[in-house]
């Protein structure tokens, strides 16, 4: 039995529909009905709970072997903060985990985690790693880069930024490198340590084949969506500037994706590992950005 958390997400759906196909069993935390609509005809059971509620956990791990954290956030909201979802919550996962007898433990953070780094979520993910570590359970770790698929967060907001305006915003020049990895291949890397007991107990960094800079990650999607409008390189500070959404709305009449200021400094920096990372560590080549990127625009 596999328990999920997070699995109504965009990596938590995928993930759920390999597992069911190979009729691996699955539980699902969710925090409400609604919540569950989405995953009932994948998951094999559904309990209801909410990570960083602690007693809401309470023996929804039982029988349990490996229990798997999805749950992530990219910006903060007052309800949902890097501290209660990424370091309490995890904590929290940690403790049932561990009452419950569970043996294995993984969990999903991301390239740049590091207790010293300059954003708030890099340190966020990097504190709950160590939470992982220190746990006593067997654990893995994965580190991706993008995780692009059919209605990814990422490509989603693209296509609302695409929607905009006579051109494309490019903050601060779109000079910094991404290592996208498609969905599937993610998925594949999973399935791999689900299957080998010594691919346990380490921290993998997950990448696709190719280094491309946001701007050229804006110039495949155009190109994939037959849009022709000029990228206009903004200086950052005008994009801060601009940030409150009823401003920008009033300016180009339609409301843009939403982003925080510390997301566009990230949006400033590599995000990357070697090239070659997933072939080494999964032996398999994982799919170019431009080799599935028309299939994820599909309606």
């Amino acid at each position: 039995m596999i328990f999920i958390a997070g699995a109504t997400g965009f990596v938590g759906t995928n993930l759920l529909e390999t597992l069911n196909k190979r009729e691996i069993r699955t539980r699902c935390l969710v925090r409400s009905e609604k919540k569950a609509e989405k995953i009932k005809k994948l998951a094999t059971e559904i309990v209801y709970g909410d990570i960083t509620d602690r007693e809401s956990l309470t023996n929804v791990m039982e029988g349990v072997d490996i229990a798997v954290h999805l749950v992530g956030i990219i910006r903060e909201t007052p309800k949902a903060t890097f501290q209660k979802v990424y370091i309490e919550g995890t904590e929290n996962l940690v403790e049932e985990a561990k009452t419950s007898g569970v043996k294995r433990f993984f969990y999903q953070s991301a390239l740049g985690a590091s207790l010293n780094a300059p954003f708030r979520y890099s340190r966020a993910k990097a504190e709950a790693e160590e939470i992982v570590k220190r746990s006593g359970l067997r654990y893995v770790i994965f580190r991706p880069s993008l995780i692009i698929g059919k209605e990814d967060g990422f490509t989603e907001n693209l296509k609302r930024l695409f929607s905009l305006g006579p051109f494309i915003p490019v903050p601060g020049g779109g000079k910094a490198k991404f290592q996208p990895i498609f969905i599937q291949d993610w998925v594949k890397c999973f399935m791999y340590i689900l299957e080998n007991e010594n691919a346990w107990d380490r921290i993998y960094e997950l990448g696709g084949p190719e280094h491309l800079s946001y701007r050229e990650i804006l110039n495949l999607y155009m190109t994939a969506m037959g849009i022709k409008k000029p990228l206009l390189n903004v200086p950052l500070t005008c994009v801060k500037a601009a940030l409150p959404m009823s401003f920008l709305t009033k300016v180009i009449g339609k409301v843009p994706p939403e982003v925080s200021v510390e997301q566009l400094n990230m949006l400033q920096v590599d995000n990357i590992t070697e090239p070659e990372a997933v072939e080494k560590l999964f032996g398999f080549k994982p799919k170019r950005l431009e080799e599935y990127i028309k299939d994820i625009l599909q309606t």
